[in-house]
């Protein structure tokens, strides 16, 4: 059965027309609903049924809010300050580290897939090895906040969820046992990070946003709230009359340092919105649209947030294996776009670049088609000898116009290091083939 877009009020629904659900599910809630839907729920969260009747009515509250009245109140008018934006920033970042000089792991010559197989297996436990003492322990990831326009202005560390879970999916493609118990200590920072009814911010002081609502979805889809389709409705009231979905969820008494930027389809926004919605018809505007720019060649520059088309071609394929049949029709365009952009040296441009292409071109299965073997000496060649791969711009607004303070981006060596494990594990999954 196709997973419903609600499952709470498909749940809902089912009991009114089925005694005999309506009555398992009354005694055995979370069996009931894991057995229906073809799912396990997280553990440590318990489910209780209670039924209206004629006598008998419940209210049911949400839970209180994460920040108290005092701290929702520094939100909504300290957005002006830039001391109040120090504050959702920790210790200040090192400069950033030039690229590595000799690979971590010598490739003596050309080798045959096998043993580059290998290499890449090594480069992989390397990279593990770095995000393993990078990570926190409570599993939230950093990344470093900087100037694009103006190297001096100062850098520092920060570790919104978004980030953490922007990391994890890209992990979870790794089997080794270190990977997984990242990601598992990742999803209690993302669930810890969760507000009601299934939402996240980036900033304290910035409105939550769907772009780190469904990435955060996605990542502890087992947990209750997010596998009952808890915050479905206000995703779904957060699009324009082209039926695109927009970045911020504004709520009255919210900040609304970004109200003047309400109007903004991003793409790479909308692909991680359908990848935890799914394939519905709730989600079909935006599906043509996303496919219209990308079949018409209009990808480069049409995203606010990620730099670059490798980006959105990522994000587009993610949504894609995660949103079946979600533009399955676009498997040849995208393959033509992705190999379209192979530089000289057969790869994609930077290596972060490189290894979002990597991905993509094999979540529409056609990685075959690119220089496989170039590839892996290029990922294997870029690691630093701590088992990390440089900074790079993954993210940022680089269309604000306030001189070098709107111009922002985020990176860090972790952050790389997780895109570029996924790729090796792409790559090596074909070379060992």
């Amino acid at each position: 059965m196709k997973r419903p877009l609600n499952a709470a009020k498909f749940l809902v629904a089912k009991a009114g027309s089925d005694v005999t659900f309506r009555q398992r599910l009354l005694v055995a809630p979370k069996e009931t609903i894991e057995t229906e839907l073809g799912v396990t729920m997280a553990d440590g969260h318990e489910i209780r049924i209670y039924e209206n009747t004629d006598t008998v009515t419940h209210l049911v509250l949400p839970p209180p809010s994460r920040l108290n009245e005092e701290e929702r109140e520094a939100a909504r008018t300290g957005v002006a300050s830039l001391e109040y934006l120090r504050k959702t920033m920790y210790d200040p970042a090192p400069d950033i580290r030039p690229p590595a000089g000799q690979p971590a792991t010598a490739l003596d010559g050309p080798l045959a897939p096998g043993a580059l197989a290998t290499a890449g297996r090594e480069s992989i436990r390397r990279g593990l090895a770095f995000l393993d003492s990078a990570v926190d322990e409570n599993g939230a990831w950093h990344c470093i906040r900087f100037s694009t326009a103006d190297p001096n202005i100062p850098r520092h560390f920060e570790r919104p969820a978004f980030v953490s879970a922007f990391c994890a999916l890209a992990l979870e493609s790794c089997g080794e046992k270190t990977a997984r118990a990242i990601c598992t200590r990742t999803r209690q920072y993302v669930a810890d990070t969760m507000e009601y009814p299934g939402l996240w911010r980036y900033y304290r002081h910035l409105p939550r946003d769907l772009d780190s609502s469904a990435l955060c979805s996605l990542v502890i889809g087992d947990h209750p709230w997010i596998l009952l389709g808890r915050n479905v409705s206000r995703m779904l009231a957060n699009r324009d009359e082209q039926g695109r979905f927009l970045t911020w969820l504004l709520e009255d008494g919210e900040p609304d340092v970004v109200s003047r930027f309400r109007i903004e389809a991003d793409p790479v926004v909308n692909a991680n919105v359908i990848a935890y919605l799914g394939d519905h018809p709730e989600t079909a505007d935006a599906q043509a649209w996303l496919a219209d720019l990308i079949r018409e060649d209009r990808v480069e520059g049409s995203s606010k947030w990620y730099p670059d088309a490798v980006a959105i071609y990522y994000a587009t394929t993610r949504a894609m294996i995660r949103a079946r049949p979600a533009f399955d029709e676009l498997r040849p365009v995208l393959a033509e776009r992705i190999l379209g952009l192979r530089d000289e040296e057969e790869g994609f441009g930077n290596v972060l670049q490189t290894a979002q292409a990597v991905s993509a071109l094999y979540n529409i299965g056609c990685l075959q088609n690119a220089n496989v073997k170039r590839l892996a000496e290029r990922l294997i060649g870029s690691q630093h000898e701590d088992g990390s791969w440089p900074e790079l711009l993954a993210f940022g607004d680089q269309t604000l116009r306030w001189g070098t303070v709107g111009q922002i981006g985020h990176a860090s060596e972790s952050v790389t290091t997780a895109f570029c494990i996924e790729a090796l594990e792409r790559i090596v999954e074909i070379l060992a083939a």
